[in-house]
């Protein structure tokens, strides 16, 4: 399946669910949900909005609802774009959850990328997860690529 409205891009697995619901207010945020709970978010900010505070924030709002959260900055490449982030490990109803949070600058928009998953579904979806990501940067407009 393909998705598209303002200026978001990417494909994902047909038997997954998306909410656009911040969409209809305007806020560029759309999240997929795999059938087993896991889920990729993507979401648009300013340009000029830093990329490190929007990770700080996040981070920050997931030590607030996990205390043990373990954390390690990141940052990858992918088509040629630099993404900077945190991977993220923690409890939840006593299962262990993996996390990546990212960030991706562009001259129209800064992105946020977030997923999330248990960790015996992370290891099926984590591929998945890495697809979108992968098809959403892909599809970015020339006009925005940095």
């Amino acid at each position: 399946m393909r998705y598209d409205r303002l200026g978001i891009q990417f494909d994902y697995p047909e038997n997954w669910t998306i909410d656009s619901s911040d969409i209809e207010n305007r806020k560029a945020t759309v999240t997929i949900y795999s059938p087993d709970g896991g889920f990729w978010s993507v979401s648009a900010h300013a340009t000029g909005h830093p990329a490190s505070k929007l990770c700080e924030a996040v981070l920050s709002q997931m030590r607030e609802e996990y205390q043990d959260l373990d954390s390690e900055p990141a940052e990858e490449t992918i088509n040629s774009h630099r993404l900077t982030g945190f991977d993220l490990n923690f409890y939840c109803l006593d299962l262990t959850n993996t996390a990546i949070v990212r960030t991706l600058e562009t001259p129209a928009a800064t992105f946020l990328l977030f997923c999330q998953a248990e960790d015996r579904e992370w290891e099926c979806v984590s591929k998945v997860f890495a697809a979108m990501t992968a098809s959403f940067i892909g599809k970015l407009p020339d006009s925005i690529k940095s």
